[in-house]
């Protein structure tokens, strides 16, 4: 008797980054990466952690209150055309 295989389907899953996945990436990024990079520049940690808060704050501020999202209900859409009164 002969085996018999099964072909394997591949699929590829595309992941849609939104705006909202780059600001919560950017949150830590700014906070850890603008600390550290201040600290090797020279300023002391007292000082580099506040402008890396700042930047941080920012970020979230903007994805808060610039770029808010929005709750807009969709109009129901009808396949119908308008009907015409006359």
């Amino acid at each position: 008797m002969r085996n018999t295989y099964m072909p394997v389907s591949h699929t590829i899953c595309y992941v849609m980054t939104g705006y909202y996945d780059i600001v919560l990436g950017l949150i830590p990024v700014a906070l850890i990466g603008i600390t550290a990079a201040l600290a090797l520049v020279g300023l002391s940690l007292t000082t580099a952690v506040p402008i890396g808060a700042f930047v941080s704050m920012a970020i979230i501020g903007h994805a808060m209150f610039v770029n808010a999202p929005a709750d807009v209900p969709e109009e129901p859409q009808s396949t119908h055309p308008p009907i015409n009164a006359d």
